[in-house]
């Protein structure tokens, strides 16, 4: 097995991961019942609550968020419900998120969207999320996968650091990140990347200082800026739209 920090040439990375993606697929599935589950998926299938929980969670640690959106769900989950809330009071019940303020004013602005144009139920195409206040690619793709169950990829912070770090693209930004995979990933592995890959990042390919020893993929990785005594460079968890 190679060493937590050696790093395989490129032939050998072209060799274990651009065709071994199934594989490595298979055995993270098999191994996620190990870690903790921070993520919303009781969310599923409803696209408002994954659209204000995506919201929610941008430039924001994934407890915190957790802990925001049970706040708030508890006390509104429909367009109709936030808007009855003042957005003084919105911004004090989702604190501490990250730019709490002015995620409770997209809120508003959002549901009052959503009541206005849409008879109150969130629309489906990436191209209308898109011009909902707040929304990037992230939000609207985790839309439209996990609230509709349609094609996407939703990549944030954890599949383009992990993604890049196997050495399975090499990008600079979450978009590009996003393009690259639409290009090499089989359909299937569209959806499930996201939960797949934020479990694994959570408890095990953490940002800085990863824990390689316990990664059951790790003769795949290529550990790209993962060095003896340095920790690798990349955005922190929950950024990315």
């Amino acid at each position: 097995m190679l060493s937590c920090y050696s790093t395989p040439t490129s032939r050998m990375i072209d060799h274990m991961i651009h065709f071994a993606i199934d594989k490595v697929f298979n055995i993270l599935q098999e191994n996620k019942k190990n870690w903790q589950d921070m993520t919303l998926e009781p969310l599923n299938n409803n696209p408002f609550l994954v659209l204000a929980g995506c919201l929610l969670s941008l430039r924001t640690q994934d407890p915190v968020t957790r802990r925001a959106t049970e706040r708030l769900f508890a006390r509104a989950d429909t367009p109709h419900s936030i808007l009855l809330i003042p957005e003084s009071e919105l911004a004090n019940l989702i604190y501490p998120v990250g730019f709490y303020r002015q995620k409770a004013r997209y809120l508003r602005e959002i549901s009052h969207i959503l009541v206005e144009r849409y008879d109150s139920q969130v629309p489906d195409t990436l191209d209308e999320l898109l011009q909902l206040p707040g929304v990037g690619r992230k939000t609207a793709n985790l839309v439209l996968t996990k609230g509709f169950g349609l094609p996407g990829i939703c990549v944030d912070t954890h599949v383009h650091r992990i993604t890049n770090r196997w050495g399975y693209v090499r990008t600079k930004t979450p978009e590009q990140t996003e393009m690259a995979l639409r290009d090499k990933l089989s359909p299937p592995y569209w959806i499930p990347i996201n939960t797949v890959l934020v479990l694994f990042g959570q408890n095990v390919c953490l940002p800085r200082r990863p824990r390689c020893l316990q990664c059951p993929i790790e003769t795949y990785c290529e550990k790209h800026q993962v060095e003896s005594g340095k920790p690798p460079s990349g955005l922190q968890q929950g950024v990315s739209q």
